[in-house]
């Protein structure tokens, strides 16, 4: 794959990014897995991924260093993004009782502390806020950002789940560009291009970092009416490329302009995504799909 600029003021990367978002729950032999799945993305020219202190069960950082220290693969031939801010009861840790957000100066100077000696780095390619709290003072967590920006630790900023407002205003606190978002979109939820986060992000000149873009393989199991409608006229399209559904699902993606994060541990699935960047989808195809999401059929 070739490499591509994140934003106009972001770093490259690759079209396809691996995240371990999906990696919660299940984590027997997790150290052979995530070898073989960071081989085969290498392998498949994808060379960036996505991580945040809580995935894994705050597991999958530790992990992802003790293979990076194995020398196997160089740190600067990889681009490593991790967030923190969502905050999640765990076992083990009665500190948290509910589910909250945390982005204050404090946290995140931890957790950026944290990250870097859990994946044996001297740096975070691009530190993403997840949510925004409603009720730290973003002044200071502005400040704490771009601190870290001129120490070196993290080299660029990016945000996770924030709505257009919410996006504008952290932006107002920064003198340093925002330089991602990663939000959820695919062809079963579309809400993103409704509510003017596409928009937004087109107009600030940064690549849509999209989660689930198979919807959590709803796309190719689904029986609720949305999923059957889409994945009819994806069964249609796949015939017309010679390719699975899930690559063309992907490709609708790729045509907005957005990069899909993977997280899926299925190697046939992955390398499905990795096939998208094959297609060069119909513009009127595009439509056809868009039209079968929303039933305007």
């Amino acid at each position: 794959m070739q490499k591509i600029y994140l934003s106009d003021a972001g770093p490259k990367v690759s079209p396809a990014v691996y995240g371990f978002y999906r990696w919660d729950t299940e984590l027997e032999n997790a150290p052979a897995s995530m070898e073989r799945i960071v081989a085969l993305c290498l392998e498949l020219g994808i060379n960036t991924f996505d991580h945040a202190d809580i995935y894994g069960s705050s597991q999958c950082e530790e992990l992802f260093g003790a293979l990076l220290s194995k020398k196997s693969f160089k740190r600067e031939d990889i681009v490593l993004f991790t967030k923190c801010g969502l905050k999640v009861p765990q076992a083990g840790d009665s500190s948290i009782r509910v589910k909250h957000y945390d982005t204050s100066a404090a946290h995140i100077n931890q957790s950026v502390e944290n990250s870097l000696r859990k994946l044996k780095t001297d740096y975070i390619d691009i530190f993403l806020l997840d949510h925004l709290d409603h009720v730290s003072n973003l002044e200071e967590t502005a400040i704490a950002l771009e601190k870290l920006m001129k120490s070196g630790k993290i080299r660029n900023i990016g945000v996770a789940n924030f709505s257009v407002f919410q996006h504008q205003l952290l932006a107002s606190y920064l003198h340093t560009p925002i330089v991602t978002h990663h939000l959820e979109l695919n062809l079963l939820n579309t809400s993103a291009l409704d509510n003017g986060q596409i928009d937004y992000i087109k107009q600030r000149y940064m690549r849509p970092l999209v989660s689930a873009p198979v919807a959590s393989g709803r796309i190719a199991t689904g029986t609720d009416e949305q999923a059957v409608r889409v994945r009819k006229k994806l069964q249609e399209m796949a015939a017309k490329y010679t390719v699975d559904i899930e690559s063309v699902a992907v490709a609708w993606l790729i045509k907005l302009g957005a990069l899909p994060l993977i997280g899926t541990r299925e190697e046939q699935r992955i390398r499905n995504i990795a096939n998208a960047f094959n297609i060069q989808l119909d513009h009127q195809d595009w439509y056809e799909l868009y039209t079968a999401s929303r039933g305007d059929i």
